[in-house]
């Protein structure tokens, strides 16, 4: 389905070292930001207490939540669980204060607001946890990451595969840096973004690199040289891009805006992956195939010369 098409090819590659030296930019002060600042890890990484409430009405969460900054708590993480009157917060680790003396603070604090609140759970978790998830997130995006590599090079050729990784990776890298440069709470919901996003950036990709190896592969386009190819597939996938990007985007900015503080970094971080990934697969990865010498002879295999017949001069 197209809503407008595109007759002129639009010159992306002519200007692919300016985007290209903007990528790098961007990479760069991500990476210096992580480097220097690190991650403002939540209550999933650092460990803390995990407290769950039962109200005989749904209770205003916003008030909870100013209830918590009261005690001293300006991370704290409240949304309900389960059902609207179950509410489940989550709080930082407090020097000197064990998580039963800090459940009775919480409880004392919440009954002065709602009498009929009722504390169901209360339980500790520890940093080590916290840096258990944390190794098995970044082994789940490195085996993800050769996975995409493998994938991409038995489908393809081995130069797409490579360019892929480094421009999707580029997008993880990216969001990690926003999280860090602006210290916005890193935690699991967040991490899923991330992973979401290497997997819908990788979507992208192959489109795009489906039509670059169909246009390698179609007589028509023989004439034309390896920018010139990359410039007509990139444009012939633009409306297909605006489409499922427009309405994923839609989307993920109706949680942004009504998800609540629940769901607002989780659909903060699609939101930036979403972005940087359109600009990624026809911005970088897409430079990169030109970069790495892709020819038409990577794709297509050169006709065998014909045998003169038997008894021929």
């Amino acid at each position: 389905m197209e809503f407008f098409r595109i007759t002129r090819d639009i010159p992306f590659m002519r200007h692919a070292l300016i985007f290209n030296v903007i990528s790098l930019i961007t990479f760069l002060v991500a990476v210096g930001s992580l480097a220097t600042r690190g991650l403002h890890f939540g209550v999933d990484f650092t460990g803390g207490t995990v407290m769950e409430f039962n109200y005989q009405q749904p209770p205003d969460l916003g008030k909870i939540r100013e209830a918590m900054v009261r005690l001293g708590f300006t991370d704290a993480s409240v949304q309900n669980f389960g059902t609207a009157r179950d509410v489940l917060i989550r709080l930082p680790l407090k020097e000197g204060v064990t998580s039963a003396k800090l459940s009775e603070q919480v409880l004392a604090e919440l009954k002065q607001a709602d009498a009929s609140v009722e504390r169901r759970r209360v339980e500790f978790v520890g940093p080590q946890v916290g840096k258990e998830l944390f190794e098995a997130a970044a082994l789940a995006l490195l085996f993800v990451s050769l996975g995409i590599v493998a994938y991409l090079a038995l489908r393809f050729e081995w130069k797409f595969g490579v360019s892929a990784i480094i421009a999707n990776l580029h997008d993880v890298v990216i969001i990690l840096g926003c999280f860090s440069l602006f210290q916005w709470e890193f935690s699991l919901p967040v991490l899923a973004a991330v992973l979401a996003v290497l997997g819908y950036s990788v979507n992208e990709s192959v489109v795009v690199m489906d039509r670059v190896r169909e246009c390698f592969r179609n007589r028509r386009f023989r004439s034309m040289s390896t920018p010139q190819v990359i410039d007509h597939a990139i444009t012939a996938t633009l409306s297909r891009t605006i489409i499922t990007h427009g309405c994923t985007q839609l989307m993920v900015c109706s949680m942004l805006i009504f998800g609540g503080e629940t769901l607002f970094y989780f659909a903060l971080a699609l939101t930036i992956g979403i972005c940087f990934g359109i600009y990624s697969s026809v911005l970088v990865g897409s430079p990169l195939l030109m970069w790495l010498g892709l020819r038409r002879e990577d794709l297509v295999k050169p006709e065998a010369e014909k045998k003169p017949a038997a008894g021929t001069i």
